[in-house]
C-alpha cells in the first residue's frame, strides 16, 4: 500500500517503509508544513509484495516506480493500478533511476550488476552490465546529457554514454566512458552516492571516507 502526498514546487519528501497486515508498506511524507491540513494526501491501495528498496517518480507523468529486492513495480497513480513489473533477475536491487524521457530505467544491484530496461521493448532487461566487483550503491541518469553513472563500494564510479532515440525501432546505445577513482575505503565501504549536476556534464560522488568529490570534463 502506498501513501502518495502531492505538494507544491519546492517541497520535499521523506520515505519510510513498514509492515501492515503482512504486507510491506511504502509511505511518502511531505516535509512542507501545513500540507496535510490542506488535504493534499492520497492513499493508494498498492501492495508491494516485498521489501521496498527505492522509489522514484516518472519525470513527466503520474507514474511511480518502486523497487523491491528482486523487481521494479510501475504504478499509474491516476488509474490507481499496477501497469508494469520489471523483472531484474538480480540478486538484490540497491537503486534505480529513470531516464528524463521516462521510458528507460537503470537498476543497480548488490552483486555489482547494472540493468538497463527499455520499457517499450520488454519487462526484461535490455542490457545487463557487470560493472563492479562489489555492491552498487547508486545509479543516476543525467537530466540533459546522454550520460548515466553507477557508483560502488569498490571505490569507483563508472560513467557511460547512454543515447535514447526518438525512433522506437532504434535501440538505446550504451558505451562505457570513464572509470573514476579517488575515494578510499572506510569501514569496508567505498563510494556511497553519485549525482549529476543538473546542467553541466559533471558528476558528484560521496564516499565513506567523508569526502565529496566533483569530476568535470
Amino acid at each position: 500500500m502506498i501513501l502518495v502526498t502531492r505538494c507544491p514546487p519546492g517541497a520535499g519528501f521523506k520515505m519510510t517503509n513498514m509492515k501492515e497486515s503482512g504486507y510491506d508498506i511504502l509511505r511518502l511524507y511531505t516535509q512542507w508544513n501545513g500540507i496535510l491540513s490542506k488535504k493534499f494526501t492520497q492513499r493508494h491501495p498498492f501492495k508491494l509484495h516485498g521489501l521496498p528498496v527505492s522509489a522514484v517518480f516518472h519525470p513527466t507523468r503520474s507514474i511511480f516506480f518502486v523497487s523491491t529486492k528482486t523487481n521494479v513495480r510501475v504504478y499509474d497513480l491516476l488509474k490507481q493500478k499496477l501497469i508494469k513489473k520489471l523483472e531484474t533477475g538480480l540478486c538484490e536491487v540497491s537503486s534505480i533511476s529513470v531516464h528524463p524521457a521516462g521510458d528507460n530505467v537503470i537498476v543497480g544491484s548488490r552483486d555489482g550488476k547494472l540493468c538497463w530496461f527499455d520499457m517499450d521493448l520488454s519487462s526484461k532487461p535490455y542490457k545487463v552490465l557487470k560493472c563492479h566487483p562489489k555492491d552498487i550503491t547508486n545509479v543516476a541518469f543525467h537530466r540533459s546529457y546522454p550520460l548515466f553513472a553507477s557508483c560502488s563500494d569498490d571505490c569507483t564510479a563508472y560513467v557511460f554514454h547512454g543515447m535514447v532515440y526518438s525512433d522506437l525501432n532504434q535501440n538505446p546505445l550504451i558505451v562505457p566512458l570513464e572509470i573514476l577513482r579517488g575515494h578510499a575505503i572506510s569501514n569496508g565501504r567505498g563510494v556511497l552516492d553519485c549525482k549529476f549536476h543538473p546542467r553541466q556534464p559533471w558528476l558528484f560522488t560521496a564516499g565513506a571516507d567523508s569526502l565529496i568529490k566533483l569530476y568535470c570534463h
